[in-house]
């Protein structure tokens, strides 16, 4: 996938992951647009970036999601490549009575998962117009072992990381390509709860994403996601105890 002069769309890019992929991406020259639910915050963003427009729009909000759509269609019909990078922050919590756990899973289940299925679904026409065309969906290393302090995050997330190994398949034999982008913990404000400080940079995140792009990666296991997938082939169980040792 050719990483510059592309049209790119990435939800949640006014700080952490998004950002970074976004600023990395500016400067090698695509037009990127940037989505988010705080105004003030997407537009300090895009006063930091290159090439970039701020859009506010909720990934959760069926109405707000259409008008992002519209809004692509008139003004950036070139679009070719969209990043799904927003998601409900990781919670910890345990699947235990009293802790509210329906509740929790269902607004995780709904950004993490089916917001990234609608925005595809809607978005497919126009990219299936471009010559050539990408998806990117952020998933992360649970997806292949969950952690019992994050099960809602961990299962929405393998939820989506089923999802886009079966939407590659079926977008096959079209001009859409599907990548999954796998980072471990990472360090942003959105993963404090979590112990974030001990995450690698969300640069990194960028530089690897951008890379598998280049190299036409689909699946793109970032830092120690790559240690832990191979653990996983050998032995699923060892690499629950793994991503769980300690807790």
């Amino acid at each position: 996938m050719n990483t510059s002069n592309n049209t790119v769309l990435i939800t949640g890019g006014s700080a952490g992951i998004g950002f970074e992929i976004a600023q990395q991406l500016g400067a090698a020259g695509n037009q990127v647009i940037i989505t988010g639910r705080n105004a003030e915050r997407l537009k300090a963003a895009a006063a930091q970036l290159k090439n970039t427009t701020a859009i506010v729009s909720d990934v959760s909000s069926p109405g707000d999601v259409s008008q992002l759509v519209a809004q692509l269609e008139e003004k950036f019909p070139g679009l070719n490549m969209v990043i799904n990078n927003a998601g409900y922050s990781a919670s910890p919590y345990r699947l235990a009575p009293g802790v509210d756990t329906f509740e929790k899973a269902s607004a995780e289940i709904q950004t993490n998962y089916l917001s990234v299925l609608r925005l595809n679904e809607l978005l497919l026409p126009l990219l299936s117009k471009q010559a050539h065309a990408a998806i990117v969906n952020v998933s992360s290393i649970v997806a292949f072992a969950p952690s019992i302090n994050i099960p809602g995050y961990s299962i929405s997330k393998a939820a989506l990381h089923a999802y886009s190994r079966v939407l590659r398949i079926t977008l096959n034999d079209t001009p859409v390509r599907v990548f999954e982008l796998m980072p471990p913990l990472v360090n942003t404000e959105f993963s404090k709860e979590i112990g974030g400080e001990k995450g690698i940079p969300a640069s990194q995140v960028a530089a690897e994403l951008i890379e598998g792009l280049k190299n036409d990666v689909y699946e793109i296991h970032v830092g120690d996601t790559a240690g832990m997938y191979q653990l996983y082939l050998s032995s699923p169980e060892n690499a629950l105890q793994a991503i769980n040792a300690g807790r």
